[in-house]
């Protein structure tokens, strides 16, 4: 069977990588010159930046792609678990170190902040608990075919549906828990992973934790850019053959079946297409003849972020790879989401480095990723937010590290939701799609194929199950499995 599928982003590589490991012919058309989507890197003089995502959870779903495929993992991509997954700061002078292990974890948080080490481990213990329930019915497996309904595991789910939160917030949740106005400040923080708000997010979500705490953070040998310049190596390796700086222009519906592209003027012939490409851009761009899904289109939208790259010709070596500061006030940092203003003292997320065999910057100096949080694109004044954003967020780094950046800033570029939205094509700059605030979202999101046009897929951030590198990599394995079952039936 020939498929083509639309984007190279991780999504897209995980689907090729699985299409082309069950024997069919894969085509994968891109419009960038490059792979990776927005797990890509680039230079800024003689510093190293991963362009995206900078934290790597659930390496499992990675692993598992090479030995789908039939191949050891560990001859092409190594990685190691951190012992620190973030450090955190506040005003006040409080610093923690959010320990990856859930003991040392719990023990450093009753040690600086006075909290109950006990009520940590019994958030950690809750957090475990609704993933092991809920995680794989909820990550794997298309929510919109029967067949998932119809497993063992849902009605477990089902029975316990009372316990899993899903009717209160991640913040009411938190609270009843942790009773520490910092350490809810800390786990609300994990409403952040799907660009959520915790005052508004399920209970259910405050499963995340134990992404971190219970499964582990990451870090790539080579840097988050490994990840998916790996995969896609192996998926040449298998066989699937990747177009460059092509740009699709329309998928085409014959008889209420995609039947192929048009790539550059072009017509190619398929048995299946998958989209990689925003679900937003590829009703409204790729399929302008057919109908609309509007009230999947018109949900409201994730956060997005502003991000300043910055080269910095010193070595911060008292913090950690990854660092956040947060705002004196949590809940205002979450309520500019829906106002659409930003906060004149934002918590600020500061990636250092990425890598554990080479450099990202000249010696003694360092690369740094600095994200605020802000709304999706809806017409703000980005220009003058950008600017006091900037000012305000270098105030905040003196404040707390006692040290100007400013000076010490010999590169510099900057992303915004504008920017994100033209360079990836991610609707209004939004990183994961639609918002995840609503209990009922992750029925709400778009399903990984159509239900009125046959033989077309959707993987990616926008689609199910959500944004962020191990759900992309999951939605290319829901699309595969889809795959096999429908031509199987047919």
């Amino acid at each position: 069977m020939k498929i083509g599928i639309v984007g190279a982003g991780i999504a897209g590589i995980a689907s090729a990588i699985r299409l082309a490991s069950d024997g069919h012919e894969v085509e994968v058309f891109e419009s960038n010159p490059f792979a990776g989507g927005k797990l890509s890197e680039f230079r800024l003089g003689d510093y190293r930046f991963d362009f995206g995502p900078s934290l790597f959870t659930m390496p499992q779903y990675v692993d598992d792609l090479f030995e789908y495929a039939g191949e050891n993992p560990k001859q092409y991509f190594n990685y190691v678990r951190t012992e620190v997954v973030c450090n955190y700061f506040w005003e006040d002078g409080t610093t923690l170190s959010g320990f990856a292990d859930a003991e040392a974890f719990a023990l450093e948080a009753e040690q600086k902040t006075g909290v109950s080490a006990e009520n940590v481990r019994q958030t950690l213990r809750d957090s475990q608990r609704k993933y092991d329930i809920t995680g794989r019915l909820f990550l794997e497996f298309s929510l919109h075919r029967l067949s998932t309904w119809l497993r063992a595991d849902i009605l477990k789910a089902m029975f316990v549906i009372p316990t899993l939160d899903l009717f209160t917030s991640m913040n009411r949740v938190n609270e009843r828990l942790l009773k520490h106005p910092k350490m809810v400040q800390l786990f609300n923080r994990f409403a952040t992973y799907n660009g959520s708000n915790p005052y508004k997010a399920p209970g259910l979500l405050t499963m995340i934790p134990h992404f971190e705490h219970g499964i582990g953070c990451f870090l790539p040998e080579k840097g988050m850019v490994d990840i998916s310049q790996s995969l896609y190596q192996l998926a040449l390796r298998k066989g699937a053959k990747f177009y460059f700086e092509q740009k699709v222009e329309q998928i085409l519906v014959e008889n209420g079946k995609a039947s192929g592209l048009i790539v550059n003027g072009h017509k190619k012939q398929y048995d299946a297409v998958v989209s990689n490409c925003d679900v937003f851009y590829t009703y409204k761009n790729l399929l302008t003849n057919q109908r609309q899904p509007e009230r999947i289109l018109q949900q409201p939208k994730s956060t997005s972020a502003l991000i300043f790259y910055w080269g910095i010709k010193q070595s911060f070596k008292a913090l950690h790879l990854h660092n956040i500061f947060f705002s004196d006030d949590y809940k205002k940092e979450f309520e500019h989401l829906a106002d659409d203003s930003v906060y004149s003292d934002p918590t600020v997320y500061v990636n250092i480095g990425s890598k554990i065999t080479a450099t990202d910057a000249p010696t003694d100096c360092e690369n740094w990723f600095v994200m605020i949080n802000v709304p999706h694109n809806s017409g703000q004044d980005w220009d003058t937010i950008v600017k006091k954003t900037r000012k305000d967020t270098l105030t905040k780094l003196q404040r707390i590290l006692g040290t100007d950046i400013e000076p010490l800033i010999e590169e510099e570029t900057i992303m915004d939701p504008r920017t994100i939205d033209s360079r990836t094509q991610s609707h209004l700059g939004a990183l994961y799609g639609t918002s995840s605030n609503n209990k009922m979202a992750a029925f709400m999101r778009h399903p990984n194929f159509s239900f009125s046009i046959k033989n077309l897929y959707f993987c990616g951030g926008s689609v199910h199950p959500g944004g962020g590198v191990p759900l992309c990599i999951l939605s290319g394995k829901i699309v595969s499995e889809l795959i096999a079952k429908d031509f199987t039936r047919n």
